[in-house]
Formats: structure tokens, sequence, C-alpha cells
């Protein structure tokens, strides 16, 4: 009988550790849980939960590209563009094809003077994400600025064959596209 016993207690204790160890969330669960709280924060405009999620997320996942990304947006909504640079650069570092980083990138060193590197980066977050239409229209914008007006051109005919809504300028430069908080 008390070899039974003990058998029965031995299964019931690996049961039991096999059920705790199923309820425990992985670090990139948590990882994830802390991002979509940010999420949910930042997109009801509470930047500081926000900020404290993403911290969050990246103390169980250092290389989770979109909190670095939506810590470099909110900084970039808040008017800090080099702390937004900053982040934006530590989402490339993770993943040089990141899209989004790409585009919000290339609108601060824009807004830096710095025309040249925009473009590069415009072009990068082109060939990551052909279908990207805010891409096309900036990089036209920019290339008609730094004196390009034909491949200004076939940029604007391209946003707009992607999104009909992209009319070409017409005189002053229009205004660039703005962030948006990503997954």
């Amino acid at each position: 009988m008390r070899l039974v016993a003990r058998t029965v207690l031995l299964f019931i204790a690996v049961a039991l550790v096999a059920a705790c160890g199923s309820a425990a969330k992985s670090e990139a669960d948590l990882s994830a849980d802390a991002l979509n709280r940010g999420l949910k924060a930042h997109n009801a405009g509470n930047y500081d939960e926000a900020t404290t999620a993403y911290f969050e997320a990246l103390m169980h996942d250092s290389k989770n590209k979109f909190a670095f990304f939506n810590l470099g947006q909110i900084a970039q909504t808040q008017k800090k563009p080099q702390v937004a640079e900053g982040y934006y650069r530590s989402a490339l570092e993770i993943d040089a094809k990141f899209g989004p980083a790409l585009f919000n990138l290339a609108i601060i060193r824009n807004e830096a003077g710095s025309k040249t590197e925009a473009i590069d980066l415009y072009r990068r977050d082109i060939a990551a994400d052909p279908n990207n239409a805010a891409a096309y229209y900036n990089l036209g914008l920019l290339l008609r600025e730094t004196g390009n007006a034909a491949e200004a051109t076939q940029m604007f005919q391209k946003a707009q064959q992607l999104d009909a809504k992209l009319v070409p300028p017409t005189g002053t430069p229009a205004r660039t596209a703005s962030p948006s908080p990503t997954r």
C-alpha cells in the first residue's frame, strides 16, 4: 500500500510541476503582453503608461523591434527627434529592413536637413516594402526638392498607383506622412 501511495503522490507532484510549468508564461509571452498593453495605452494617448509597458517588453525581450519602434514614435510625437532617432536605429539594428523604422527615421533625417540620408532611407523602405505608397510619395517630394524632377515624377506616379489619394503636388511641397505605432 505504501508503494502505491508514494507512486500516486509522485504522479501528483509531477502533474503539479507540469501544470505550473505550462501556466508560467515564457519571456516572449510576457514581452508580447507588455507590448499589447503599451499599444493600448499608446493608442489612447497615455504615453507615460505606454512607455513603461514598452520598456517592460524590452526587459523580457531585448530584441523587440516593435517596442523600440513605438518608443521612437512616442518621442517623435513629443517633438524629441534625437531620442526618436536612437530608438529607430535600435529597431533597425535588430531588423535592417524594418519598414516603419526606416520610414520614420527618413522623416527625422529630412527634418534635420540630411536629405541625402532621408532619400537613402526611403529607398531602403521601398526595397523592403514595394507597396508603401507613402514612402514613394515622400521620396518624390525629396527628389523634387533636390532637383531630380524626372525621378520625382516616377515616384509620384507609383505612389498614386498604390494609393489614388496621393496626388502629386503642384507648387510648394506638401506635408510628409506622419508616423504611427505598430506591432
